[in-house]
């Protein structure tokens, strides 16, 4: 790689995304200030990419340039003869008055460009082409740096590509890189520091490290999202509470313990997501992952969650679930498989009319095991592993509810994560959600541990089918 940082600036009309554009190659959601308003950004502010652990690309942020037109007038007001060129215009304008009075926030941006190597132009690909866009892009000429012009916002049925593209091919600009900074795409941002490489070739080891880099963290995040969630899954699913059945006021405190340990366990996994991600815990997903106050808004023990999810299963089974509060129930010596068919005959039975939950109750007797069922366990498997292909697409810029892709479908067969979340439900050890769990010991079992990753590459593949349909 080179031994001297890329520097390049990031430059454009007020209000087209620049600092977006900075916060999702940063990956820092507190970069600058984002904001609806035009003429956020007043001053200079420099960012730093790195790779290997080492600063390798300097980005600097900024003021939009708002006042072109006047801009160009001055500098070709400045041209005394067809022998100046357009850096002596530039340099020209810099040392006059005119750069610290009316056009200063010009000026900034202008010296900026001119001390690093590339500068980006964002376009709000979504606005017309109108004259102070060709204004700025013949300004630029003037700075004989080499300029990548960004299409923002390309994720937006109003996005004008096409026009912007002609528009630039106009005028000599063929390096042009769709990036959209709130939807995120893995490609879109390869192409862009491929468009750089392109015209920056004495940084092109820096920048070819950078995007193996950035294609390494990806599968890294993919990777390290299934375990989150495999890992909450196998708490969930090891977790057992026992419960003396003929006393209804304690089988009811026992499932709504239950209840709420799963609860919490999820809501962790979507904390621990978000982290990993490099999002805040207010970086709400938008629905069908409504996240409200903290909180996951759709009660995870609901039939309309499961229905929402495409959890198989019908009503009546969902039903029964709901009697055992969402839990399988396991009487004296039943097998786990035989408490869960009870479970949805009871829930048929109920759905219908026949059968009261407190009169089943009152008919219950000797002690149960109460466990998360099944269909439980594949909604929370589902609407993890969506949001984890939510925050994959969500550009750290985002300052509205990100765009969640809807049709998440798990494999048709689900007997593999069934088989090992059956596994889990035979060793309680191994959930941290057990009561007098012996200092975590049970944790680093090594069955534990395989079974963990068996979950996750389940899950990763699941993340992977659901990306490449995008």
């Amino acid at each position: 790689m080179s031994g001297r940082l890329l520097r390049i600036a990031v430059i454009g009309h007020a209000n087209t995304g620049k600092t977006s554009l900075l916060r999702t190659l940063l990956r820092d959601v507190g970069f600058g200030e984002v904001s609806d308003e035009p003429g956020t950004t007043r001053e200079v502010a420099a960012g730093v990419l790195t790779v290997a652990g080492r600063p390798a690309v300097e980005l600097f942020d900024t003021p939009g340039l708002e006042d072109s037109s006047t801009l160009l007038e001055v500098l070709e007001q400045g041209r005394t003869s067809l022998r100046v060129d357009g850096p002596a215009m530039i340099e020209a304008f810099l040392s006059s008055p005119r750069a610290s009075d009316g056009l200063a926030q010009e000026a900034k941006a202008i010296r900026q460009v001119l001390a690093c190597d590339v500068a980006l132009y964002v376009i709000d690909a979504r606005d017309p082409v109108l004259g102070r866009h060709r204004d700025e892009l013949r300004i630029l000429t003037f700075c004989a740096r080499p300029v990548v012009p960004v299409l923002n916002f390309i994720a937006s049925p109003d996005a004008r590509t096409a026009t912007w593209r002609s528009e630039l091919a106009r005028v000599n600009m063929h390096a042009a890189a769709e990036f959209d900074t709130v939807v995120l795409e893995a490609d879109g941002e390869v192409r862009l520091f491929e468009k750089i490489r392109s015209l920056a070739d004495a940084h092109r080891a820096t920048l070819d490290a950078l995007i193996d880099e950035r294609r390494q963290e990806r599968r890294r995040l993919i990777h390290a999202s299934a375990r989150l969630i495999a890992d909450m899954l196998v708490d969930a699913a090891a977790f057992a509470i026992e419960t003396p059945l003929h006393d209804a006021g304690s089988t009811e405190q026992a499932t709504d313990d239950m209840r709420n340990a799963i609860r919490r366990r999820e809501q962790q996994c979507v904390d621990d997501l978000l982290r990993l991600h490099r999002f805040r815990p207010d970086d709400a997903v938008a629905s069908p992952l409504p996240v409200d106050g903290g909180t996951w808004g759709q009660d995870l023990f609901s039939i309309e969650a499961l229905e929402e999810y495409g959890v198989r299963g019908g009503k009546g089974a969902a039903a029964g679930a709901m009697v055992g509060l969402a839990l399988d129930v396991m009487f004296g010596g039943m097998s786990l498989g035989a408490a869960a068919a009870l479970g949805a005959s009871i829930g048929a039975a109920i759905n219908a009319g026949r059968l009261p939950g407190r009169q089943l109750m009152r008919r219950l007797r000797g002690r149960a095991e109460l466990r998360a069922n099944e269909q439980t366990l594949m909604l929370m498997a589902s609407r993890e592993t969506h949001l984890a292909r939510a925050l994959l697409h969500r550009g750290h810029a985002a300052i509205s509810p990100a765009r969640t892709i809807d049709g998440l479908s798990p494999s048709e067969d689900a007997s593999p994560i069934l088989r090992l979340f059956r596994r889990a439900a035979r060793h309680h050890a191994w959930s941290r959600l057990n009561a007098g769990n012996p200092a975590l010991t049970a944790l680093s079992d090594r069955g534990r541990i395989d079974t963990v990753e068996e979950v996750a590459s389940l899950l990763i593949r699941w993340i992977d089918a659901s990306i490449e349909r995008c």
